[in-house]
């Protein structure tokens, strides 16, 4: 974990990811990146020299076998408060739109509504829990099937038109960045 948190804290003095006084939101999804990442961000607190909260935000889709118990189990054990967000993105994309390629409306659908809620709960930052392995799949599918060279930043505007800086704060490895930017 030592190893990990000083990976992340490179990362956000690199890119000033973090101000004081920042509300952060991390995007829960329930896989290992964004506990990782919502575990890391948790013991930053303790040490870092910016004082900033966390909140965990999970949407839930609206599949049956969508569980956040665990997910609340482990906000609960690091003290960190945690928000479900119940969606209609299943009825939406397989009911209503019904997709043959359903993914790419998903994952658009659920950062909508992260980044809704994390507004109304008055955080300035989004933390997504995105690693290595993320950037080079973004890379590829971008040049495959979009024809360009690119990945997503580690840092990027989600909304300019507020008066605040909001940002999306992806945070991976910083060597893969070093390759792209």
């Amino acid at each position: 974990m030592q190893k990990m948190l000083s990976y992340i804290r490179k990362a956000i003095d690199d890119y000033n990811m973090i101000d004081d006084g920042d509300k952060i939101a991390v995007g829960l999804s329930g896989g290992k990146d964004s506990i990782t990442l919502l575990m890391a961000l948790k013991g930053l607190q303790r040490f870092y020299d910016k004082n900033f909260e966390i909140l965990a935000i999970s949407v839930n889709p609206g599949f049956d076998f969508f569980d956040s118990d665990f997910l609340k189990k482990v906000c609960e054990n690091i003290e960190v408060n945690f928000i479900e967000e119940k969606s209609h993105i299943k009825e939406i994309v397989f009911d209503i739109r019904n997709e043959k390629n359903p993914c790419s409306l998903c994952a658009n659908l659920r950062r909508g509504i992260l980044n809704s809620v994390a507004i109304r709960e008055g955080c300035n930052k989004i933390a997504l829990g995105h690693n290595e392995d993320d950037v080079l799949e973004t890379f590829f599918l971008n040049l495959l099937y979009g024809g360009s060279i690119s990945t997503f930043a580690p840092v990027s505007f989600m909304d300019r038109s507020r008066n605040y800086s909001y940002k999306a704060i992806n945070l991976c490895s910083r060597k893969i960045h070093k390759i792209f930017y």
